[in-house]
């Protein structure tokens, strides 16, 4: 695939979808026309029996090479590959920084506990995703977002943002950034409480 084309989505390890969303989700993934991988958990379905008998009957064949669904990924090599170009994510806060440190700007999707403040900062604070609401998840909205965020200027300044924190997080760990130092500042804190 093409770089920054394909869109990854996750919604973690917890998160379980009504049967709606699921369907308006399968729909607006497929209407947005862009390359996807898709995890789906097998319970993360309301009431689900296997991910091909939740989605709509010929699915796949009409995504066809476009689009794939898995039932598991490796999450930090996914969102490595030059091809990824965007994370529609729950928004946890490992799911956030690993999006951030590779530069890939996020669809946030939260569900609950801190997931709506990560969300809020990734849209409002950073400016680095865009957020689709729980009470607006329609296959037109997805799909327009998903647009928004892969094709249309917003997505390509949401990108810009998001490479430049990638750099000042990689600038951060480097000897004499502020996490480097921060680090070795906790180190020699607790090698001094090993002295007493």
């Amino acid at each position: 695939q093409a770089t920054n084309s394909v869109l990854y989505v996750s919604l973690g390890s917890i998160v379980v979808m009504d049967k709606k969303e699921f369907i308006e989700t399968a729909w607006g993934l497929f209407n947005s026309n862009q390359p996807f991988l898709w995890v789906v958990r097998p319970s993360s379905t309301d009431g689900s029996t296997s991910i091909e008998h939740d989605l709509p009957n010929g699915y796949l064949e009409a995504v066809g090479d476009r689009g794939r669904i898995v039932k598991w990924a490796p999450q930090k090599e996914v969102l490595a590959h030059p091809a990824v170009g965007g994370f529609w994510s729950h928004c946890g806060w490992n799911s956030t920084l690993e999006s951030i440190v590779e530069g890939v700007p996020m669809i946030c999707r939260p569900c609950f506990g801190d997931q709506n403040v990560n969300a809020r900062y990734i849209t409002h604070v950073w400016k680095v995703g865009l957020e689709i609401r729980h009470d607006d998840l329609t296959r037109c909205v997805i799909e327009s977002t998903i647009r928004k965020l892969m094709v249309e200027e917003e997505g390509i300044e949401l990108r810009q943002r998001v490479l430049e924190m990638k750099q000042q997080l990689q600038m951060s760990f480097q000897d004499g950034g502020s996490s480097h130092n921060s680090l070795n500042s906790l180190i020699e804190f607790m090698e001094s409480l090993i002295k007493i």
